[in-house]
């Protein structure tokens, strides 16, 4: 980008109050993806709390990180073999449980916004449908990884915003989020450039990155003129 016009846009975006998000709740203050990891969130004054979400056997949407159960509660077994009875019988750190989307959508419900990570194929309505049953009113991004499923998020809910996840960037990544109408890109603090970020900057996409836990880390997202801040300690991102 070049011109009084980038420079302009440049600006408007570096004057921006950096979004707080915690990631799995706050993973690194109480165990990921559980109610109290999402009070921690609050806690440490969060614009958002992030969780991922996956469907038991039974077809419950249930906040879980992992395809198994094995790494973050007592348990062992894929989630999509369990049932909700099933897994909410196994302790997720601490005495918590897996929480159900209704129980994460409650947890948050006036004191923080919701990025809501689609983990599997298959959930995109369901899961717009339980948020709309819920009466959720604060901010919600959906966001994917599997980006044919920001497409099925979208025509449950046209007003729907959605968050773009990239691992690695393909040469046409700008022009990919846009094809899914999406608000904002989330992408690997560590891979992140001022030039990559400009790139979506000029096509009006926050950028987001992950997850970014040591203040090296979250120094260097700031200098690059990032919109949000995904972490595991929400509260070493700045809040001024």
């Amino acid at each position: 980008m070049s011109g009084p016009e980038s420079n302009d846009r440049s600006s408007r975006h570096s004057a921006r109050q950096v979004i707080r998000v915690g990631h799995r709740g706050a993973a690194g203050h109480a165990p990921e993806n559980t109610v109290a990891a999402i009070h921690a969130g609050i806690a440490c004054g969060v614009d958002f709390a992030e969780v991922d979400l996956r469907r038991t056997a039974d077809g419950s949407l249930v906040a879980l990180h992992d395809a198994t159960v094995n790494r973050t509660t007592d348990g062992r077994g894929r989630i999509d073999r369990l049932s909700l009875q099933d897994a909410k019988r196994l302790d997720a750190g601490n005495g918590q449980r897996i929480p159900t989307l209704q129980e994460v959508l409650e947890a948050a419900a006036g004191r923080t916004g919701l990025i809501l990570e689609i983990k599997v194929t298959g959930v995109a309505q369901q899961t717009v449908e339980t948020v709309r049953h819920a009466g959720f009113t604060g901010p919600i991004l959906y966001a994917s990884f599997l980006h044919e499923e920001l497409i099925h998020v979208r025509a449950a809910d046209p007003s729907s915003s959605l968050m773009v996840l990239f691992d690695r960037f393909p040469g046409a990544s700008v022009a990919r989020a846009m094809t899914y109408a999406a608000s904002c890109v989330g992408l690997r603090h560590d891979r992140v450039t001022r030039r990559l970020i400009e790139s979506f900057h000029s096509s009006d996409l926050r950028v987001f990155v992950y997850t970014a836990d040591r203040p090296s880390a979250i120094e260097r997202a700031l200098s690059l003129g990032v919109d949000g801040i995904i972490s595991n300690f929400p509260d070493r991102i700045p809040s001024e």
